[in-house]
């Protein structure tokens, strides 16, 4: 071996065989870690608390009732039968500004209610919803899906120039939806709007003016682009 190649495999440290490192063992998961993850699956899916095996609702249909009877003592909400509150939904209800949920309904997780909103029966609203009543409410018809992210907000401030928004008058149409709609997932609906039975919002809409019937809407400003009874 030359010199110039032995001060080179003097820079080369040694070659170690490679240990594995061992993977930590856990423990075997019990049957609270098992329901602790059940709830957090309902709490993001909600619509599988309504198929629940006999043996989930034994313990799911106690801890719904706990929570919807706790926040109803703390404020003017009423749950109909069978409802689903996710533990993390933020619901506000002065008196006059209740919030009423219908039969089967869903609040899922991280959603934020003030009211007046009326839900009809069978509702879904999913995840990371903001639902904003003003002074007129939302109404939202039976059977009528919410998808996640969506935003409606019932009220509205003045524009003159010469004023602060912030000091700008308040006003309120309120929000109509009928039954048997699709919102799609972060769509935002302004003040004033209603949207007819049956209708379909894209995904990332903003609607800003009323919907009619059977109408698949999309865009911002949110567009007619087809109809149920023919696509």
């Amino acid at each position: 071996m030359t010199a110039a190649r032995r001060r080179a495999a003097d820079l080369i440290a040694p070659t170690r065989p490679m240990t594995e490192t061992p993977i930590p063992k856990t423990a075997k998961p019990c049957a609270e870690d098992y329901r602790r993850q059940h709830k957090l699956r309902l709490e993001h899916m909600p619509w599988l608390y309504f198929s629940l095996k006999a043996k989930h609702q034994q313990w799911a249909h106690p801890w719904q009732a706990d929570l919807q009877c706790k926040l109803a003592a703390l404020e003017t909400v009423q749950f109909s039968e069978h409802c689903f509150l996710a533990p993390s939904a933020t619901l506000f209800a002065e008196p006059g500004r209740d919030i009423i949920v219908g039969d089967r309904s869903s609040l899922a997780a991280n959603c934020y209610l003030h009211g007046p909103i009326r839900l009809g029966k069978e509702v879904s609203i999913n995840p990371n919803c903001r639902l904003e009543g003003g002074r007129a409410g939302i109404v939202i018809g039976d059977k009528t899906r919410i998808a996640a992210g969506c935003n409606m907000y019932a009220f509205n401030h003045g524009l003159q120039a010469d004023t602060p928004i912030k000091d700008q008058p308040v006003s309120s149409k309120g929000i109509r939806i009928g039954q048997d709609v699709w919102v799609g997932a972060n769509t935002a609906i302004t003040d004033g709007v209603t949207v007819g039975d049956h209708a379909v919002i894209g995904i990332n809409s903003t609607v800003t003016r009323d919907v009619p019937a059977y109408a698949i809407v999309a865009g911002s400003p949110a567009r007619v682009i087809g109809d149920r009874r023919t696509s």
